[in-house]
């Protein structure tokens, strides 16, 4: 009987043992993967804001080369007004705006226009349509780095 005793007391001892050295790595290993997942999402969160910021400042350069080219066309058109009556030649078909530089450099311009004639008295009075996009050259809809802006101008001289 003093043998079946000691046999239970034995049994009820191991949680210092084997037993706690099993608890200590399920810990570990719970620890590590949630730690890892906390990593991964900083990682995923900061790569997210990084490419927003980045389309912001496209945005805002896209922006910019759509004003230039609606200034671009609003000159144009104002130099023909001050030497002739008939309406403005490019304002017949749809063009571009090329040279840029600098940070406007990537963006492809692209105008159009469209022009109706009122007569008041003697005067004949013109008003343009203007109309300019401006998107990164070489880029499709959908891609990363595709940003389109349009402006329209309505001008009458």
């Amino acid at each position: 009987m003093m043998f079946i005793r000691r046999q239970i007391a034995d049994r009820r001892q191991p949680l210092s043992g084997r037993a706690g050295r099993g608890f200590a790595l399920l810990s570990a290993i719970f620890l590590l993967v949630v730690i890892s997942s906390l990593g991964l999402f900083a990682v995923t969160l900061t790569s997210s804001q990084n490419q927003s910021q980045v389309l912001d400042v496209l945005g805002s350069r896209a922006y910019q080369a759509a004003r230039a080219g609606i200034e671009w066309a609003a000159y144009s058109a104002m130099q023909n007004a001050a030497s002739s009556s008939a309406v403005w030649a490019g304002c017949t078909s749809s063009g571009s705006l090329t040279g840029l530089s600098g940070v406007l450099a990537p963006f492809t311009v692209s105008l159009s226009c469209s022009a109706s004639s009122a007569v008041e008295g003697t005067t004949t009075i013109w008003v343009y349509n203007l109309s300019a996009t401006a998107i990164v050259t070489g880029t499709l809809p959908g891609s990363a780095n595709y940003v389109e802006r349009v402006i329209s101008f309505k001008m009458g001289m």
